[in-house]
């Protein structure tokens, strides 16, 4: 760590929690985040913020103009830009140490299996079921912990998938891929803008928490926000020992 990472990053090393030797593992790490929207936005800039070595974003949608009401990473310059490009010039304004590696491409189960084997954590900041089964799976087949957020309306949550563990579930285990759950757009339905900073800054913590090994992660727990009255709630989940994704039923 050098004198500038020192001074940096003076705030986390303050921390008993983290100190050095947890900066020096969020240096050394490296994170997948899938999704540069309003979710990846606040994901992509704290991980960058705060020194995560390596960190690829995966999204291959262009910034529009209607994405400007909540997407924080990028701005008028970035228009019709590819969303990985732009939320990477942001991150390497913010932290020029930090390797972002911005794919421009659709996350399916190729990608994905050529890019999660190569990281420590994956963050999901998709926003449609598909895609989130896609991720669960590959994170799963390749024993990845992942973060998986979701914000729509005023209502948005947050759990932790650690497949690590055989104890825990998958997100397959809470919404089986063959239960036909159907997506809620924010083109349809509409998004309250700071939800996503809400939740996205949430992803960014656990994440940050499992490649510093510190805290409790926020797995086998379910975190709901009813942002109409700024009301958290939570459920515990199971294994599903019939789940189709992680146990093979």
């Amino acid at each position: 760590m050098t004198d500038d990472d020192l001074l940096r990053y003076s705030r986390h090393l303050l921390l008993d929690d983290i100190g050095i030797e947890g900066q020096q593992r969020l240096l050394d790490a490296k994170a997948l985040v899938i999704g540069a929207g309003g979710l990846g936005s606040p994901v992509a800039l704290y991980l960058a913020s705060a020194g995560v070595g390596r960190i690829t974003l995966v999204d291959h949608d262009t910034v529009s103009l209607t994405n400007l009401q909540r997407q924080i990473a990028h701005d008028m310059s970035s228009l019709d830009q590819p969303k990985v490009d732009s939320a990477a010039a942001r991150m390497a304004a913010l932290n020029p140490g930090v390797q972002v590696r911005a794919l421009a491409e659709k996350a399916d189960a190729a990608l994905l299996d050529a890019e999660v084997p190569r990281v420590d954590v994956v963050i999901d900041c998709t926003d449609n079921f598909a895609t989130r089964h896609l991720v669960n799976a590959a994170c799963v087949r390749h024993a990845k912990p992942l973060v998986s957020g979701a914000a729509a309306g005023f209502d948005g949550q947050i759990s932790v998938y650690d497949s690590r563990s055989r104890e825990l579930p998958c997100y397959a285990c809470l919404f089986p891929p063959e239960s036909g759950f159907e997506d809620v757009a924010c083109s349809t339905m509409g998004v309250f803008a700071p939800l996503v900073g809400i939740i996205g800054s949430m992803q960014a913590a656990e994440a940050l928490k499992l490649l510093a090994g510190v805290g409790e992660p926020l797995a086998g727990r379910l975190l709901m926000l009813d942002g109409r009255r700024m009301q958290w709630s939570e459920i515990a989940m199971q294994r599903d020992l019939e789940c189709s994704v992680c146990s093979g039923g």
